[in-house]
């Protein structure tokens, strides 16, 4: 590690199958945490190059447990995180919404690091039951349309940096890699962004795989479409732009979408909104998120995605996900 560091520091970059040996090695704990501490933040400091971000996703892959649930052909919706916004947690309602819809749902999440509240952190407050146990995993997708894969039980690899995450509690290249290894291997992907730079790099790593996806930058800084304005788009086809009227309607503040400051608050406006009570910012940034994931999937317009889902979260379908999978989980 101490060659690395130096190369690093000197301003050189590493090859694929350098940034790939050395996630290996941090995995087989050949490493201490000053010297992970230091690899973590030489990447604070400078871009990484998608070679880099290659060789890491790759080594991760490779080392995570693999659960087969391409009989369901399901969606992700997972956003990197680390856009420092605070917003409730959207992506993972919006995969309730999307479940609700009726499309198969594989739900890659992990504790919040840079924010007070992640995804697991909602799941396990709510009463869902984290496993790495594939016929639980299947009976999930298979009775309620949703599975909860919570990353630590999946990546073994990982368990010599979630302290030293924790402890630096900022964003680092870890969640940019989040959404890009979900241990399902999913074909279909709905993945938010928290800069323009890292879109690209999503997009031409994305181009070389067989993945259905979009990626999603919101041009005032968020990790997803926050209907707060303008949200840049690539897919399998195409680059664009969405706009709140796309989805039939107006732009909100940034504050209607703010999130709880503690995991009971969060809780909180997740039941609400879950359960038709959400404001309509709340209600409209949630299926907006879940239209795009299904139109991602059925090949629709934004607008008919968004019906879909403001169909499934008004009518009581996303709720009625979340009860059975809580049900399941006891």
């Amino acid at each position: 590690m101490k060659t690395i560091l130096n190369r690093l520091i000197n301003h050189e970059v590493l090859s694929k199958d350098e940034a790939k040996q050395v996630l290996v090695n941090i995995a087989k704990g050949d490493y201490n945490h000053s010297q992970i501490a230091a690899f973590l933040t030489v990447y604070m400091m400078r871009s990484i190059t998608i070679k880099e971000l290659e060789g890491f996703r790759d080594a991760l892959l490779e080392l995570c447990l693999a659960v087969d649930l391409s009989a369901y052909d399901p969606v992700d919706l997972c956003g990197t995180g680390g856009d420092g916004k605070d917003t409730f947690n959207i992506s993972t309602l919006s995969s309730f919404v999307t479940a609700g819809a009726g499309i198969k749902v594989a739900k890659h999440g992990n504790y919040g690091v840079s924010s007070s509240c992640g995804s697991s952190n909602v799941m396990e407050y709510l009463g869902i039951k984290f496993s790495n146990d594939r016929d639980f995993l299947e009976k999930s997708i298979d009775k309620t349309g949703i599975c909860v894969l919570h990353a630590p039980l999946f990546h073994p690899a990982m368990k010599n940096v979630a302290p030293i995450r924790r402890e630096l509690a900022v964003k680092t290249f870890f969640n940019m890699l989040g959404p890009m290894v979900n241990p399902a291997f999913p074909k279909n992907q709905m993945v938010g962004v928290f800069n323009l730079e890292l879109a690209r790099m999503y997009g031409y790593l994305y181009q070389n795989t067989d993945k259905r996806f979009t990626i999603l930058y919101a041009l005032d800084g968020y990790d997803e479409i926050s209907l707060t304005g303008n949200t840049k788009t690539i897919s399998n086809n195409a680059d664009g732009m969405l706009k709140p009227e796309d989805f039939g309607v107006s732009a909100h503040s940034q504050r209607d979408i703010y999130g709880g400051d503690t995991v009971e608050s969060s809780a909180e406006i997740f039941m609400n909104v879950i359960s038709g009570k959400g404001t309509a910012a709340q209600n409209n940034v949630v299926c907006a998120n879940a239209g795009m994931a299904i139109a991602t999937v059925k090949g629709l317009q934004p607008r008919e995605g968004f019906e879909l889902a403001k169909e499934s979260l008004m009518g009581g379908k996303a709720l009625e996900t979340l009860k059975k999978l809580q049900e399941l989980s006891k």
